[in-house]
């Protein structure tokens, strides 16, 4: 009697070791799938990138009207190298980055809508207007902070 019940006793230490194991993998597994992205989710940033404010995906700021001018957000020194009726949708839909300036104007336009867009951004809408305005006077400068920006717009979210 006594070794039956030792049995009945490892069986069941056994099978709450079995149960417990498999709860243990199960929610592991659960685990694992929520942080991979599905295949309707498969990608996450993008959101302060020019392609993205150019594609109208969401609802430009009220400060920086789409239909808005280069020269009419950031001040008349523009015109020392963009057309003046330039808007900013035209300049967040260029293709010509090899060109300092043209990746300035693009980048510099994604960087001032995330600056009003969202709220972790790393640089103020004034800051945004400043640097840009001072990048025009080089090419060097342009490039400088044209690579900046694009590397801000690429870290937000």
């Amino acid at each position: 009697m006594e070794l039956r019940s030792r049995q009945l006793h490892r069986l069941i230490i056994l099978l709450l070791l079995s149960v417990c194991f498999a709860a243990t993998s199960s929610a592991a597994a659960a685990t694992t799938q929520i942080r991979r992205p599905g295949f309707l989710y498969t990608r996450i940033r993008g959101r302060c990138t020019p392609q993205f404010w150019s594609s109208r995906r969401e609802v430009w700021p009220r400060m920086v009207p789409q239909t808005s001018t280069l020269s009419k957000v950031f001040g008349s020194r523009v015109y020392e190298r963009f057309r003046s009726d330039l808007t900013l949708l035209e300049s967040t839909t260029r293709n010509d980055d090899e060109n300092a300036f043209a990746g300035l104007v693009k980048q510099g336009t994604a960087a001032l809508l995330n600056s009003y867009a969202r709220g972790g951004f790393p640089y103020l809408p004034w800051q945004v207007k400043t640097l840009f305005i001072q990048a025009l006077v080089s090419k060097e400068a342009a490039s400088r902070q044209a690579n900046k920006f694009l590397i801000a717009n690429q870290a937000c979210n």
